[in-house]
């Protein structure tokens, strides 16, 4: 997998932190850097340590479902990206200024749910996992930072479209991925 592609499935993952996080700076009477460094270092923490997760369940099974790998790639990243845009469409997070660690795990682990799935598709398609995962964390910390502060300075308005667009965007990863192995894409 190229890096372009493994950046494009990052930023998808991490359009559920962003909103999160856009949630978060909206609710924040006064945003410091210790809210922004907070919702970096759950969501991409986790981000980063999900797909590992993933990587491990799927290897062990890898010899079991070789022969339609592709498929399970497909269908788990079609899935996460339909269930991203569905969300995307509904009511929103709950707005709430808790940044205690029980609320942050709680988060981070919701959040995070979808990029243990594609760790699972790392494995089957043979792709370097820690480099992968980090980028994944590194993006989300990012990303995650950004939308606290956007939450913060222009509100709710571009949270949905930026859920709508991680769904997409893994669908059509997810897309290619099957049309790569049943030959119908010569890349």
């Amino acid at each position: 997998m190229r890096f372009a592609e493994l950046f494009l499935i990052a930023v998808g993952l991490s359009m559920d932190a962003f909103a999160v996080s856009v949630c978060k700076g909206l609710s924040v009477k006064s945003l410091q850097a210790r809210h922004i460094l907070l919702v970096g270092l759950y969501f991409g923490g986790f981000q980063f340590l999900m797909p590992l997760l993933g990587w491990l369940l799927g290897y062990r099974f890898e010899t079991m479902i070789a022969s339609f790998d592709h498929w399970i790639a497909f269908g788990l990243l079609a899935i996460i990206g339909i269930n991203m845009i569905q969300e995307s469409f509904g009511e929103g997070e709950k707005l709430d200024d808790d940044f205690g660690v029980r609320t942050m795990l709680m988060l981070a682990v919701a959040t995070s749910i979808d990029a243990l799935a594609v760790g699972v598709t790392f494995a089957f398609l043979s792709v370097r996992v820690v480099p992968a995962a980090a980028l994944i964390g590194v993006t989300t910390f990012v990303l995650s930072g950004v939308g606290i502060y956007v939450g913060r300075a222009f509100g709710a308005r571009y949270k949905n479209r930026a859920e709508r667009l991680g769904g997409v965007i893994l669908i059509l990863i997810g897309l290619k991925i099957l049309l790569e192995h049943l030959g119908l894409l010569p890349f």
